[in-house]
């Protein structure tokens, strides 16, 4: 007889008991949809908790190792009760107590990184037992596939769990636990294939061309230094001027003051190279004693009097304490860029500054500020001032002497008088 013809028999027969069954059978099914629905809460619940606020890779990472350790699990189970007979509860209790050691492992060395930044013997272990399991669930294998397979699951397992503990330590510590000193970017930059700046191709083929120029021109000039041959010294010329062209073509070194700079820096720097040896660079470990003072008042300068050959009067000027040999080049040239900005400032005025003055304005000797003063008073403004000061008021270059008023404006060009 069929199931339903059976089932309309037993109603028609026992109608009592199939009410008292389809209550029951009701209330089950209410019972299930409510579990159902508390269940899809609490889940929903832990999703959002857990999950949503975690990156994709996490999530991923959480969801293969897990089943890569059932995988294991599995292994394990077979093992049991094969190679040591455990069955029924027995085997249940025990076939997984590695897996569950490599997760109180894993969950404690997470727990050593958020706090101590590091996984410390927890993480050794999480790789120990992982090692273990694989090694007891391939014993057990029928075939090499399998034992291969076997092998592999723990082990992939392991190193999702390492590559979580990677991204957890880098979001702690903002490092990462090592640097590579091979890296695809080293090699490609090893091979002239890449670049650590980011410079267009443009900027670095104009570097390129430049530097082959200023290198064209330090081999043309030590040639003709050491006295080369005729024919050498005609090879390294043409070879500067071929140099030269494609500079000038490619990069626009005639009208770009920026290449123009860029090219007299290389080449001051490789026609000096020399000049490194006799630098005295400070010891960085050397205790600083003296004050951080500036370069001209430095460790209280003596007052000495002087007598200026150009002038009648005795003039005071500090004597600086004579620099020492690890910043003398320095100082120097902080020296002579203040004196020549004082220089500036006074020709601007229309006065003339005594040589004296520049040395007790910038802390110089003054055999110093007369070298400098002697080189500057030929430039055209301040020789077109001495020039008005001798034919209007009959003043020789002494030195110095007051601003002059002229009704027609002083030419500075050449030292050559000015038309209307």
């Amino acid at each position: 007889m069929p199931p339903i013809d059976r089932l309309t028999t037993y109603i028609s027969d026992e109608p009592v008991g199939a009410i008292i069954v389809g209550v029951f059978a009701l209330t089950v099914l209410a019972l299930a949809w409510l579990m159902l629905r508390a269940g899809a809460r609490v889940l929903s619940r832990l999703l959002k908790t857990h999950v949503a606020s975690r990156p994709a890779e996490d999530v991923l990472t959480i969801v293969a190792a897990s089943i890569a350790t059932g995988v294991s699990a599995q292994g394990m189970w077979n093992f049991s009760g094969d190679v040591l007979g455990f069955d029924g509860p027995l085997r249940l209790l025990l076939f997984a107590f590695i897996e569950v050691a490599v997760i109180t492992s894993a969950v404690r060395a997470r727990r050593n990184m958020r706090e101590n930044y590091s996984a410390g013997i927890d993480g050794v272990a999480v790789w120990v037992l992982t090692s273990l399991t694989a090694v007891l669930a391939s014993m057990d294998s029928r075939s090499l596939p399998e034992a291969v397979f076997r092998l592999a699951a723990p082990l992939v397992a392991a190193w999702l769990w390492e590559r979580g503990m990677a991204i957890e330590r880098s979001r702690v510590t903002g490092r990462s636990r090592i640097n590579w000193r091979i890296t695809p970017e080293r090699i490609f930059i090893r091979l002239g294939l890449a670049e650590v700046s980011d410079r267009t191709a443009g900027e670095v083929d104009a570097h390129r061309r430049l530097t082959k120029v200023a290198l064209a021109a330090k081999r043309a000039r030590a040639l003709r230094e050491a006295g080369a041959s005729e024919r050498k010294m005609r090879a390294a010329l043409a070879k500067l001027d071929q140099a030269m062209d494609q500079a000038i073509e490619h990069t626009g070194l005639a009208f770009n003051p920026e290449r123009q700079k860029a090219l007299l820096a290389q080449i001051g720097a490789l026609y000096n190279t020399s000049k490194l040896i006799d630098l005295a660079p400070p010891v960085p470990w050397e205790a600083q004693t003296r004050d951080a003072a500036p370069p001209a008042l430095a460790a209280s300068p003596r007052p000495s009097y002087v007598d200026d050959d150009d002038e009648d009067e005795e003039v005071v000027v500090a004597e600086p304490t004579p620099p020492t040999s690890a910043d003398s080049v320095q100082r120097r040239a902080a020296l002579l860029r203040a004196a020549r900005e004082y220089w500036d400032r006074q020709i601007e005025r229309k006065y003339v500054p005594r040589a004296a003055d520049i040395a007790h304005e910038v802390g110089i000797p003054l055999a110093t500020a007369r070298e400098y003063r002697a080189l500057w008073k030929l430039e055209p403004k301040a020789h077109a001032l001495l020039e008005a000061a001798y034919h209007e008021h009959g003043i020789a270059d002494t030195g110095t002497f007051p601003a002059i008023v002229t009704s027609e404006p002083v030419l500075t060009v050449n030292g050559a008088a000015a038309g209307r």
